[in-house]
């Protein structure tokens, strides 16, 4: 059959009716099966009548519309491709079948279109089930949006036509229009279909929102800070899109000897045909045996045994979550025997949080009243450990006071006033006071020691306590560093820029035992070729600019998508949208799964296309069986292959990963 195995995926701008569940494409909207259907039929209908010794104007007509509706499309392709000096198996299986009929075999030949439409109907169809798998993600993005203007006058308007700096209003149990930020309104959204998250999350000002997830009982006023062409849910499409366009090498591989492979089959069968003549042997069967030899010599089913599995393996991991950018990169997944893990934002969440409120004794204050004079401080401060503090209070329902004549100094800390009294927050290092001894000190050692960032807050220029920070660990993140050791043999490296101490507490809580800390990305590059020039195979899995460089260099990349900066999102060989970090050990196990079925389906068409050329050379094989076995392993090996579009297929990666 023809080795094209992908269709065109709408582009993202396609926005498609939003509550419409996923759709398939129907059978007879592909033209493959139309002319398949049209050439069974009629097949069906001259059988019984020639059968049945109807004369031969009765079903002869009906046997030519067969061979024009069953034939005309791979014929006419693979005249095209003869034009371009490409030979195409297509056309050899037809010429097949317009040689048994001029020897009278027009019964045989018939069949053999029929058989060989049908073939490449299914084919059509199971490649069709794998574009729709990413056509469903479009079917989340709603197909309009209500614009506000500046007069908060609404204007329904179609999505691919929001750009930045739009506001829209999203209403109860409408999809979002494109990625932004909520400016007014509060609500609770359901975003599964994004980030995994299997509950609605609540959305104020300020909170972040993704096109095509589901508003839930509350109004939404929505700052587009995404061209619809960049969302979310547009990349995956893209990106998954991209991915069934490309080749694997085993692939390319295969396209190659197949042209040779072609021509020496050719030249066999003219050879077969022409030396028997010469011997003096009968021309019709001598002819038919050619025929045949043509017919199940020809590598079919090897064209179809790589890209379905890879196809079928990048659609799949993509539902899931991640994204992978290539069928080169899907099958090199599988080769990896060797990781090295980033630590901020991948094996933990990325987000500092206070774990520890610790007012000194001498201060009078409670954690409370500390954490709101620290809050109410940090408050103006766009810095990440200052986001932290204010979050903290938050939680714990604190009311802010007003905080004025506020000052910061990178690397230091802030000061503001707040209900008259000096308030500073940051480094240990300002302390006034920097003996050992001192309770603060003692007390922020305590807990550097433990992992944490030590924040000193002073009142009046006294120091009042110390806040412990950290970044949370992934709930994941130790069960997917044991399944990486299982997959690949040997516990993953940490590479971190973190502090050594920091690191190694981390590194020993998830079950690493290499820990590279303190290095800068240069240093990271490093340590990968490193481990490569010991002849492993690394793949690395980062989030941030500093990663950026490591990712390039690895066998293979993977960059966690929520948080990862743009330029580690480029670089990555594949992306893990949900930020689900167990996700990465699955999608390993997928790979390896996937080049098994493409071992399988090696073997299959070399066992089908071997035993049927030594039967055909050695005795005599009828032509009807030869054209069964031929278009039947074909079937075998595509719809093997297609295997992996069953959400079982990542259920049984996750097990075995």
């Amino acid at each position: 059959m023809s080795s094209t195995l992908t269709r065109p995926v709408p582009p993202p701008g396609a926005v498609r009716d939003p509550v419409a569940p996923r759709r398939r494409t129907r059978i007879f909207a592909l033209p493959e099966a139309r002319w398949a259907t049209a050439a069974l039929v009629l097949f069906l209908i001259a059988l019984p009548l020639q059968l049945l010794g109807a004369p031969a104007w009765a079903w002869g007509p009906l046997y030519a519309l067969t061979y024009l509706t069953g034939g005309w499309e791979p014929g006419w392709a693979g005249l095209r491709a003869l034009k371009d000096r490409t030979l195409d198996v297509d056309l050899l299986m037809v010429v097949a079948a317009l040689g048994a009929a001029a020897l009278g075999q027009v019964l045989d030949g018939a069949l053999l279109i029929v058989i060989f439409a049908t073939s490449g109907a299914l084919e059509a169809i199971a490649t069709a089930r794998t574009a729709d798998s990413v056509r469903g993600l479009l079917d989340l993005a709603p197909a309009t949006a209500t614009r506000l203007s500046e007069d908060g006058a609404e204007e329904t308007v179609p999505t691919e036509q929001l750009t930045v700096g739009d506001v829209i209003l999203v209403r109860p149990g409408e999809r979002v229009g494109a990625d932004g930020r909520v400016r007014e309104g509060a609500s609770e959204v359901d975003q599964a279909t994004i980030t995994g998250e299997p509950l609605p999350v609540a959305k104020a000002a300020g909170d972040e929102v993704f096109a095509g997830t589901l508003n839930g009982t509350g109004a939404l006023t929505v700052r587009v800070e995404r061209d619809p062409s960049d969302s979310v849910i547009a990349r995956i499409v893209r990106m998954v899109a991209e991915a069934s366009e490309t080749k694997a090498p085993t692939q390319l591989f295969i396209e190659k000897v197949e042209q040779r492979y072609s021509l020496g089959m050719v030249a066999a069968t003219l050879a077969l045909f022409a030396v028997p003549l010469l011997l003096g042997a009968a021309l019709q069967p001598t002819l038919l045996r050619a025929m045949t030899f043509m017919i199940v010599a020809s590598p079919c089913a090897v064209v179809l045994a790589t890209m379905p599995p890879l196809l079928s393996a990048i659609a799949t991991a993509g539902r899931h979550g991640v994204l992978i950018k290539s069928a080169v990169v899907m099958e090199r997944l599988g080769q990896v025997d060797a990781v090295a893990l980033d630590k901020t934002g991948t094996l933990t969440e990325g987000t500092p949080r206070v774990t520890d409120v610790c007012p000194l004794d001498h201060s009078g204050l409670t954690e409370e009243a500390m954490l709101t004079l620290a809050a109410a401080a940090e408050h103006p401060s766009e810095h990440p450990l200052a986001r932290a503090v204010a979050d903290a209070a938050r939680k714990r329902g604190l009311e802010l006071p007003a905080a004025w004549d506020f000052a910061s100094t990178p690397g230091t800390g802030v000061t503001a006033t707040v209900d008259g009294r000096t308030v500073a927050v940051g480094s240990p290092g300002r302390l006034r006071e920097p003996h050992p001894d001192h309770p603060a000190t003692a007390l922020a050692t305590r807990l550097e020691e433990t992992g944490r960032t030590a924040v000193l807050v002073e009142v009046d220029g006294s120091a009042v306590g110390v806040l412990g920070i950290a970044d949370g660990l992934r709930e994941d993140a130790t069960a997917t560093v044991a399944a990486l050791t299982t997959l690949t043999g040997t516990a993953p490296v940490l590479l971190t820029g973190d502090n050594p101490r920091a690191a190694r507490l981390l590194a020993a809580e998830v079950g690493i035992a290499d820990v590279r800390a303190g290095l800068l990305p240069q240093d990271k590059v490093t340590a990968v070729k490193e481990l490569e020039g010991a002849g492993r195979k690394v793949l690395v899995v980062g989030d941030g600019v500093n990663d950026a460089p490591a990712l390039a260099a690895a066998h293979t990349a993977v960059a966690m998508g929520r948080a990862g900066s743009d330029l580690a999102l480029e670089t990555a060989d594949a992306v893990v949208v949900r930020d689900e970090l167990a996700t990465i050990p699955t999608a390993v196990s997928l790979s390896r799964r996937a080049r098994r079925l493409v071992v399988q389906n090696l073997v299959i068409a070399g066992v089908f296309i071997t035993g049927l050329v030594v039967w055909d050379l050695v005795g005599t094989l009828p032509l009807p069986l030869g054209v069964a076995g031929h278009e039947g392993s074909t079937v075998i090996v595509g719809l093997n292959g297609l295997r992996l579009l069953r959400d079982a297929a990542w259920r049984n990666a996750r097990d075995h990963a």
